[in-house]
């Protein structure tokens, strides 16, 4: 008799799994098929060419910034200049930068004065690259992102066609190592569950949301959301300054944008985990009851199936309920494999076998939250770009 209760209430629990992932399949296919692509727009040819400063805020990128750089520099736009900002590099970055604008005048190199007290370091970076731009337009970018040479006239001209406050493209995510493009995946769909480019496009949802590896905004409409001083102690800054372009009814457009841009989401297993924990430790912090019951569903949704599994299979040939549950949580997961190979595949533009490493990313995904909200060592630190940020409970994050 308790066995069957304990089956029942199993089983309860993951009839709740399998209807989520269905609703997730549901979305991640939706999205997919019917989010907007920059070259739907990019037709349309303006007569305009209002100035567009580029600032590209970096912090010891010596292996990546000369790429993006000369990518930036071969723009077909014409009426532009970049700004890239070092902040606080201990390696060649600024060396490197100096190196190319004493050849291309379009480059203006800005060495960041020390960060402050209260600032995030790249928030800090992209406020200095504003002060010092001439630009009507400000596009804000990653020194770890390649641009194809049409990218931004692509993009003005979307912007200036259709209307835009604020533009931004979602990138062609590249992955370096086997854990990172497993994990991805099931990353990614997350992100279209909330972060769809059909709901941020829409007037009507609140939800706004930017890349921060590319999106663009007139100074006008960037000084009137605040600037990145507004949001200086935002460790995931691009999201809250695409909240407050929705905040100030403007209007944001998130589109594809794949085919025009590529950038690095982690380089290794180490920035994947610090990464993950940029995402959720303040979650916890700011939020904390909210922040336990969403690390409990992620542990239901992503880990749950595969550790009841075994114990699906028990007794299930003489008890119908053990039938049942065996059957649920098969299909449970034959939909979770089906929502990574598809986002891997056509998200992603990844190769789909990589969607088949799903219990991976479930299990990278699933202890990151768990330590994350567990550890009383280790909740309140965050690693990013060399720095440590200390995350208190009624307090925004500052630098150690």
């Amino acid at each position: 008799m308790i066995f069957l209760a304990l089956v029942g209430f199993i089983l309860a629990i993951n009839i709740g799994v399998l209807a989520s992932w269905i609703y997730f399949l549901v979305l991640v296919t939706w999205s997919i098929s019917m989010s907007p692509k920059l070259e739907w727009s990019a037709k349309y040819k303006i007569k305009s060419k209002p100035k567009v400063s580029i600032i590209v805020p970096a912090r010891n990128e010596e292996g990546v910034i000369f790429n993006c750089l000369q990518s930036l520099l071969s723009q077909d736009y014409g009426n532009y200049e970049v700004i890239a900002v070092d902040d606080s590099s201990t390696d060649k970055t600024l060396s490197i930068i100096s190196r190319i604008s004493e050849k291309n005048h379009k480059l203006i190199p800005v060495k960041a004065p020390p960060m402050p007290d209260g600032w995030i370091g790249k928030n800090w970076a992209c406020f200095q690259g504003y002060q010092k731009s001439s630009g009507e337009i400000l596009l804000f970018t990653d020194a770890d992102t390649i641009h194809k040479k049409d990218s931004l006239s692509s993009a003005v001209n979307t912007m200036i066609h259709d209307g835009i406050d604020a533009l931004s493209l979602v990138p062609k995510l590249i992955c370096y190592d086997i854990i990172t493009k497993c994990t991805l995946p099931v990353l990614s769909v997350f992100l279209h569950s909330r972060y769809s480019p059909l709901r941020v496009n829409n007037p009507k949802n609140k939800i706004g949301y930017f890349f921060g590896s590319f999106y663009i905004i007139s100074k006008e409409n960037y000084e009137k959301i605040g600037t990145h001083e507004k949001v200086r102690q935002e460790l995931v800054e691009d999201g809250a300054l695409g909240r407050r372009v929705k905040e100030q009814k403007m209007k944001l457009k998130l589109v594809r944008g794949e085919n025009y841009i590529e950038a690095s989401w982690a380089r290794d297993p180490r920035s994947l985990w610090h990464g993950l924990r940029r995402i959720i430790i303040p979650l916890h912090k700011q939020q904390k009851k909210s922040a336990i019951m969403v690390t409990a569903f992620i542990f239901f949704i992503l880990l749950e199936p595969f550790l009841i599994l075994p114990f699906s299979f028990h007794n299930y040939w003489d008890n119908p309920l053990s039938l049942l549950l065996l059957i649920v949580n098969i299909v449970t997961i034959f939909l979770l494999l089906a929502c990574t190979v598809i986002q891997s595949h056509f998200g992603l533009l990844q190769k789909s076998i990589y969607g088949l490493g799903f219990a991976l990313g479930c299990t990278v995904i699933t202890l990151c939250f768990l330590v994350s909200a567990f550890d009383p060592k280790r909740n309140k630190v965050v690693k990013w770009r060399e720095r440590s940020y200390y995350v208190g409970s009624k307090q925004h994050p500052f630098h150690l």
